[in-house]
């Protein structure tokens, strides 16, 4: 069957407004958030709730903890000599920070004596339920559950989010399997029967493909029910850039759109960006580095979901936008980008024809073409009527604001358009 997507309109029109900040299409908003993070319920270095409350304090409308294979629903101790070794500080570590920032709740840091070592401190680490409690607003400020689900598939990493996750059961991992496809495919299965049972949305996204150089372009191309993956993620040994011989994440989604579209009869992927954070007192893995802006009419777990898989969101690693809309009968994808100081912008309409060649230089007619070049921050760009899909990068001329690989730039991903 022919996946279809409710993005197919005759004109998709995501926002109009001035500002990013209160973009409304109606009631609709952006909103802000990052849907990849790490804490000691897992392999991060510091407490949920002090990672919720950096986002928080922040301009984020949204955050989910992304642990490894567990859900924050259960009772876990985590001893102080763990906790150090984890954290590798520079500066005050976690639980200095972490007493300081509760000294006025005594009663909220729970504490016993270690079960191995007496002397060793254990920390009891709070339940999604209860660090929710101290920053949920409505309208405001959402935390989301959600998982990291790590498979391996020949020894290498398939690792894949499940965002909006019901109830306190994780989705297990595949057991190790030679297959990328078969693993990636046993895990949809799973969240699709746990979204069946529930009949609560979740959203799958494939993390970090280059990670170890775990999943090629044609392996995901292939897996035509995994509609999500990492466009841009900010920890820095994810090799974004790729290498001579692996294309790096911006060219794997033009190979998967490629190869989904003209061999496959079937969707894009979409492109989300995430910080994959996990050390908070220093280190390189940090919060804060790329997220998606999601445009719906509420700040709710269910109406993200909903709203992403219409394609209403792009991924952003600095660039801001005021509005994005197509028009199919013109074939026009017009973007308002906000101003950000004295910063000068560069977009580029990149996608394929249906006469591609397959082996031409990037960026010639081949796949990933730049179709065209245009800069300013309102940008009228014509899809090519022969093209198969096209998608939008939008370059500042600014350096990001902390850096995850060299002379890196802020840049904001537009979802494809132009495809059906």
């Amino acid at each position: 069957m022919k996946p279809t997507l409710t993005c197919l309109l005759a004109t998709i029109v995501i926002s109009t407004a001035l500002s990013p900040a209160s973009a409304q299409d109606g009631d609709k908003k952006w909103y802000k958030g990052n849907t990849h993070t790490h804490s000691l319920w897992s392999d991060g270095n510091d407490f949920p709730e002090m990672i919720v409350a950096w986002y928080a304090e922040r301009d984020y409308d949204f955050i989910a903890l992304t642990d490894h294979d567990i859900l924050a629903t259960e009772e876990k101790w985590v001893a102080e000599s763990f906790i150090k070794k984890r954290q590798r500080a520079i500066g005050t570590g976690a639980i200095p920070k972490y007493r300081k920032h509760f000294a006025d709740k005594p009663d909220w840091i729970e504490t016993r004596e270690g079960a191995k070592d007496k002397a060793d401190t254990e920390y009891r680490l709070k339940r999604i339920d209860e660090y929710r409690k101290l920053f949920e607003k409505p309208g405001e400020f959402l935390v989301v559950q959600a998982e990291e689900v790590s498979n391996m598939a020949g020894g290498k990493p398939v690792h894949m989010n499940a965002f909006n996750m019901p109830g306190t059961t994780p989705i297990a991992p595949v057991k190790n399997d030679d297959d990328v496809q078969t693993v990636m495919r046993k895990t949809l299965q799973s969240v699709a029967a746990l979204e069946e049972k529930t009949g609560t949305p979740i959203l799958t996204h494939l993390n970090h493909p280059n990670f170890q150089w775990a999943v090629t372009a044609e392996e995901l191309a292939h897996v035509v029910e995994e509609k999500y993956f990492e466009v841009y993620n900010g920890h820095p040994g994810i090799n974004h850039l790729g290498r001579d011989e692996t294309p790096g994440d911006e060219k794997i989604w033009d190979i998967v759109n490629t190869i989904r579209i003209a061999e496959l009869d079937s969707a894009p992927i979409y492109g989300v960006a995430t910080d994959d954070s996990h050390t908070y007192h220093g280190g390189d893995v940090r919060p804060g580095r790329g997220w998606v802006m999601v445009h719906t009419d509420k700040l709710e777990g269910d109406a993200l979901v909903l709203a992403m898989r219409a394609g209403d969101f792009y991924a952003s690693s600095g660039v801001s936008l005021e509005s994005i809309a197509y028009d199919k009968a013109t074939r026009k994808l017009t973007l308002k980008i906000a101003a950000d100081g004295d910063a000068k912008f560069t977009t580029e309409l990149i996608g394929t024809r249906k006469g591609y060649d397959a082996a031409a230089a990037d960026g010639k007619t081949g796949i990933g073409e730049v179709f065209e070049t245009a800069t300013g921050t309102e940008v009228v760009l014509t899809v090519p009527a022969d093209a198969l899909y096209a998608r939008a990068t939008v370059t500042s001329d600014q350096r990001h604001d902390d850096p995850s690989f060299e002379e890196q730039k802020k840049q904001a991903w537009i979802q494809p358009v132009g495809w059906k």
